[in-house]
């Protein structure tokens, strides 16, 4: 069996004194799509902070990429609300942005990394916005553009933080087959972390439902069950088949799980 690309082994994360997740093990394979989920607060960035090596565990391990061999190369995009959205960068010199630790900060950038650019605004489809202010675009159209941003580091592992949170709907579908099309392209790890159930259930190939006394990791129909999200939220909850695609609702109903 190949090697696990990330492994948790009984590692317990948390910052100072205050413990947020405890004793997990689980792993993710080379080119798995895989969801972490649950509700906010829970520790899913706890453990995202964890996978990109910003924080150690107080116990246990966490091991990524081979043993002896250079650092994993992560695409990292982070929730639209942290950034500041006031300053004046096109979207151009925010995909550009990707390229600095190749570039390095006192070299300019050349040919090559101009190249990477533009394919990946063609990649995400946002190259006719090349020159408008990050700041002025659409939800939608920021994701895309922190998409390329993460994808011009030529990266191993595509990592988003709540990639849909506060979109409409044709925004958030429209995102999730763009991510769902880069992992299906080019097999590459993609680690999508949320609090919106449905994009997990419809998307990801396995998940790990992260909660503070509750931790499951399987596939979608293993784990969304109405009966693990009923006790994980502590209200009935029934998760049903509609057209073809898995949909979470809260109350009682006539769930397939």
């Amino acid at each position: 069996m190949e090697p696990s690309f990330i492994e948790f082994d009984h590692a317990s994360l948390g910052y100072g004194r205050k413990v947020v997740v405890r004793d997990i093990s689980f792993v993710i394979q080379r080119g798995e799509y895989f969801g972490l989920v649950g509700p906010n607060g829970s520790g899913k960035t706890t453990i995202l902070r964890a996978i990109l090596g910003s924080i150690r565990p107080r116990s246990g391990q966490v091991r990524v990429g081979p043993t002896g061999g250079p650092p994993v190369r992560f695409g990292y995009v982070p929730q639209r609300e942290i950034l500041d959205y006031v300053l004046p960068y096109t979207v151009q010199q925010v995909v550009m942005m990707g390229r600095y630790r190749q570039i390095g900060l006192i070299r300019r950038p050349g040919k090559v990394d101009r190249e990477i650019i533009q394919e990946c605004l063609e990649h995400v489809a946002v190259q006719d916005l090349r020159d408008r202010p990050f700041k002025d675009l659409s939800g939608g159209q920021k994701q895309r553009v922190l998409i390329a941003r993460a994808l011009a580091s030529r990266p191993e592992a595509l990592v988003l933080d709540e990639p849909t949170n506060g979109m409409d709907l044709p925004s958030r579908l429209s995102i999730l087959e763009l991510i769902g099309s880069l992992h299906a392209e080019s097999s590459m790890t993609v680690i999508m972390v949320t609090h919106l159930l449905d994009d997990v259930a419809n998307h990801v190939k396995r998940l790990a439902v992260v909660e503070r006394n509750f931790f499951q990791v399987g596939s979608p129909e293993e784990v969304l069950t109405g009966a693990n999200l009923s006790a994980l939220y502590q209200i009935p909850v029934a998760v049903e088949r509609v057209r073809g695609r898995t949909v979470v609702l809260p109350g009682d109903s006539h769930a397939t799980h």
